[in-house]
């Protein structure tokens, strides 16, 4: 290593130990559907509650046996941990007055905090009759809610242009929208240009980066393919010959995500979504580099 880049490292590090306290984490989970899965989902939820995440959210999808097994490990989340759990909520197959009983229910059980997302639209079906916007709408005229959206910087894979997707950003938050939290992204020049983009748009809303910890690197690539998202050829490179090495491969993919969080944390941002696959190991290595760790007793 050269002399310029290992003073580089320290200094990325020496900011990092000067923010210790000042960084938020939120941590993403899915609905288990088998009881083995449940059982690693509550063991992650536990090891990485400890670390006082700022919320955590748990996935959704548009059927409605999805829908009761989120609305019901939402409310165990509250129950068990005392965290603030946010559940996902799609405007996609629900009309609208359903929608409003969902909302008025997650209230009255002291759910405050929802990510309002329009959904993915089932194959063949044609203009959905709601957006993100008009669900962070009806959200805000039933009740007072803490609200995330979802914020691309490489671009949706549906928007017609990188400024189309930007206007459509800002209309979720002119819509009552409390930040936007991004989809996944290995290229942190993109972000960075994105949030400037963003405070050009007028949208002063925090863009809270979305992080992937990598561990099984063929499956990201399905996961970028569907979701616009660029992988770089280095990741590639570093992840080579390890198809059948999961123990290096969580290596990788934690080193990886260590060092974008260590230049995000110099570019000022304080907050941070892990995206954990409902695994708690690498997001919660990558706090622990933060400096978000467990109160001592």
């Amino acid at each position: 290593m050269s002399f310029y880049h290992a003073n580089q490292r320290e200094a990325l590090n020496q900011s990092l130990s000067e923010l210790h306290g000042q960084i938020n984490v939120s941590f993403e989970f899915f609905p288990p559907r088998t009881s083995e899965m449940e059982t690693t989902l509550w063991q992650s939820i536990d090891r990485l509650s400890g670390l006082k995440p700022k919320f955590v959210s748990v996935t959704y999808g548009a059927n409605s046996g999805e829908r009761d097994r989120t609305h019901s490990i939402i409310k165990d989340i509250k129950e068990r941990t005392g965290l603030e759990a946010a559940p996902h909520l799609t405007c996609i197959d629900a009309t609208k007055d359903e929608l409003r009983t969902i909302a008025r229910d997650y209230w009255e059980n002291g759910i405050r905090h929802i990510v309002a997302l329009r959904g993915d639209l089932p194959a063949g079906s044609g203009k959905p009759d709601m957006y993100a916007s008009d669900l962070v709408a009806l959200l805000r005229e039933e009740r007072d809610f803490d609200i995330s959206v979802a914020a691309y910087p490489e671009v949706h894979p549906e928007a017609k242009s990188a400024q189309a997707d930007l206007i459509n950003l800002k209309r979720k938050i002119d819509a009552g929208a409390s930040r936007a939290i991004t989809q996944f992204f290995f290229d942190v020049e993109s972000y960075l240009r994105f949030r400037d983009r963003c405070v050009t748009a007028g949208i002063e809303a925090e863009i809270v980066p979305g992080i992937l910890p990598v561990s099984n690197f063929k499956q990201l690539q399905r996961f970028a393919t569907m979701t616009n998202v660029r992988v770089p050829s280095w990741m590639s490179n570093m992840f080579e010959g390890l198809d059948d090495d999961a123990e290096t491969r969580k290596m990788v993919g934690a080193n990886i995500a260590m060092d974008m969080v260590k230049i995000l944390c110099r570019e000022g941002v304080k907050d941070f979504h892990f995206y954990t696959l409902n695994r708690a190991e690498m997001s919660y290595a990558i706090c622990h580099t933060l400096g978000v760790r467990p109160a001592q007793g």
